[in-house]
C-alpha cells in the first residue's frame, strides 16, 4: 500500500478534503486500485468520480476527463514498461537496435495480432509481459503502439500511415534481382548485398553434397547503398565485382503510387545509369516502371517494363581494365514478372522471370533470367536465398544468363541452376 499511501497524500494536498492515508480510505464513499502493472497508476473513485493519481509525475486527473494518448493510462504503461528501449516518443534506439515506431515501413510489416504476441511473449531481448500484465492491458499496449502512426507520440512526431488491411508488405527491395519498388522512409539508409555463386552449378554434376551445392565455390558479390531522400524519392548506389566487368550503377527512383495511401495498385519510375570499369566506360541508360498490387496482404504480384540503351552482353571481365571488352551497345527492352507469397508472417516464396522482348538474340540471351527462393524479413532485415540462372543484379545485367556469361550454351537451363542470395538491412 505504499503507492496507495503516496497517492493519497498527494490528492491530500490538492484536495484536502480527501483521507490523507491509505487507512482512511476504508470509506464506502472511496475505492483505491491500481491502474497499471507497475503500480506507478492509482485509481480512485469517490463519490460516483474517478481519478488517476500518477505517482512518479505527482499529477491527479479526472477519469472521465478525455486525456489525450500522451496521458492516457496505456501510455502510462508504455513510459513505465517500455520506454526505457523502444522511447518516450516511439522512435527506438540505435543502440539498443529497437525499432522505430512511427516508421511507415515498420508499421506495415506487422499485423496487430503480431505486435500483441511480441508483447506477450517477448522476442529477441526483449522480455515477455505475459503474467506481468493483464490480456487488457497488453491489448492497450498494442493500441498504443499503433498510435505512433499517428502522430501520437509524445514528441508530436510527423503522421504515419498505419499498415492497411489487405496490402501485401515487400520485405526486400527486390525479389532475387527484381525490383520490387518497395518506398522508403524519409532519411532512412538501406543496405543491400548480393552473391551469386555462378561457376558452379547447384544441381548438375558429382558431388553436389561434397561442394555445398555450389556455395563451396567462388562468388560473385555485389553491394548497394540506398538512401530516402523522402519517403517518395530515394537514390541509390550499387557496385558489382570485377568479373563481371566492375559496374557502377548511380539511380534514382520515385513512388507515384502506393496501395497504403488509397490507390489501386503501387508505381514507382527508376531511372539509372551503369558504367563498367568502375564507371569509365561502356555505359548503359535505364528506365524502369514497377507496377506491384496485393493479393490480400499475403501476396503480392509484379510487373517490371525496362527499357535499357546500350546495352551489353554479360560476359566475363578482368581484373586488369585494359582487359575488360570494349563491346557495342545495343538497346534492348525486358519485362520481368514476379511473384511474393507469404506462407508464414515472416517468411515468403519469391519468384522471377525476365524475358528480353527486343535485341535479346544480339545480347546472347536465348531463355529468359529466372529465380526462386525462399526470404525471411525481421524487423529492418531480409534475408533471401534461391536458385537462378542469371549471375547479373545491375538493373542492365540481371536479363543476362549464365549461358552467354560462362560460354556453355545449355548453363541457362533449369538443370544448370546456381545458388544465390541477397541480405539487406535498414540501418537508419
Amino acid at each position: 500500500m505504499k503507492t496507495c499511501a503516496k497517492a493519497l497524500l498527494i490528492v491530500s494536498v490538492l484536495f484536502p478534503v480527501l483521507p490523507a492515508s491509505a487507512d482512511d480510505a476504508q470509506d464506502g464513499n472511496l475505492r483505491v486500485s491500481y491502474s497499471d502493472a507497475a503500480h506507478s497508476s492509482v485509481l480512485l473513485e469517490m463519490n460516483g468520480k474517478q481519478y488517476i493519481v500518477d505517482v512518479a509525475s505527482h499529477s491527479v486527473r479526472e477519469a472521465g476527463a478525455g486525456p489525450s494518448a500522451a496521458e492516457s493510462p496505456a501510455a502510462d504503461l508504455f513510459r513505465q514498461n517500455c520506454a526505457q528501449c523502444h522511447g518516450v516518443d516511439g522512435r527506438g534506439g540505435q543502440g539498443r537496435g529497437t525499432p522505430n515506431f512511427t516508421s511507415a515501413s515498420m508499421q506495415a510489416s506487422f499485423s496487430d495480432s503480431q505486435i500483441s504476441s511480441v508483447i506477450r511473449n517477448g522476442k529477441g531481448g526483449m522480455p515477455a509481459w505475459s503474467g506481468k500484465l493483464s490480456d487488457s492491458q497488453i491489448a492497450a499496449l498494442s493500441s498504443y503502439v499503433r498510435s505512433f502512426a499517428n502522430g501520437h507520440s509524445t514528441s508530436g512526431a510527423a503522421a504515419q500511415p498505419v499498415a492497411k488491411a489487405g496490402v501485401y508488405q515487400a520485405g526486400d527491395d527486390v525479389l532475387m534481382s527484381l525490383p520490387t519498388g518497395r518506398a522508403v522512409d524519409e532519411h532512412g539508409v538501406y543496405l543491400n548485398f548480393t552473391h551469386r555463386f555462378a561457376y558452379d552449378s547447384a544441381t548438375s554434376g558429382t558431388a553436389r553434397g561434397q561442394e555445398l551445392f555450389g556455395l563451396d565455390n567462388f562468388a560473385l558479390a555485389s553491394f548497394g547503398l540506398r538512401y530516402g531522400v523522402t519517403d517518395k524519392l530515394s537514390v541509390d548506389v550499387w557496385r558489382s565485382p570485377s568479373f563481371i566487368n566492375r559496374p557502377i550503377q548511380l539511380m534514382v527512383a520515385y513512388n507515384l503510387m502506393d496501395e497504403h495511401h488509397e490507390a489501386p495498385f503501387n508505381l514507382a519510375v527508376r531511372v539509372s545509369v551503369e558504367g563498367q570499369n568502375n564507371f569509365r566506360k561502356n555505359y548503359t541508360e535505364n528506365i524502369e516502371g514497377i507496377f506491384s498490387r496485393s493479393i490480400t496482404s499475403r501476396a503480392q504480384f509484379y510487373v517490371v517494363p525496362t527499357m535499357s540503351f546500350n546495352d551489353r552482353r554479360l560476359v566475363q571481365g578482368s581484373l586488369q581494365s585494359d582487359l575488360i571488352q570494349d563491346l557495342p551497345g545495343i538497346n534492348a527492352f525486358s519485362t520481368g514478372f514476379g511473384l511474393a507469397v507469404d506462407i508464414r508472417p515472416t517468411v515468403a516464396l519469391v519468384a522471377e522471370i525476365i524475358p528480353t522482348f527486343v535485341n535479346g538474340t544480339e545480347l546472347g540471351i536465348h531463355r529468359p533470367a529466372f529465380s526462386f527462393g525462399i526470404q525471411k524479413k525481421i524487423l529492418r532485415h531480409a534475408f533471401t536465398l534461391g536458385f537462378t540462372n542469371s549471375p547479373g543484379t545491375s538493373v542492365s545485367q540481371r536479363a543476362g544468363t549464365e549461358a552467354t556469361f560462362l560460354g556453355k550454351p545449355g548453363a541457362d537451363t533449369p538443370s544448370s541452376l546456381i545458388l544465390g542470395f541477397d541480405i539487406t538491412r535498414q540501418i537508419h
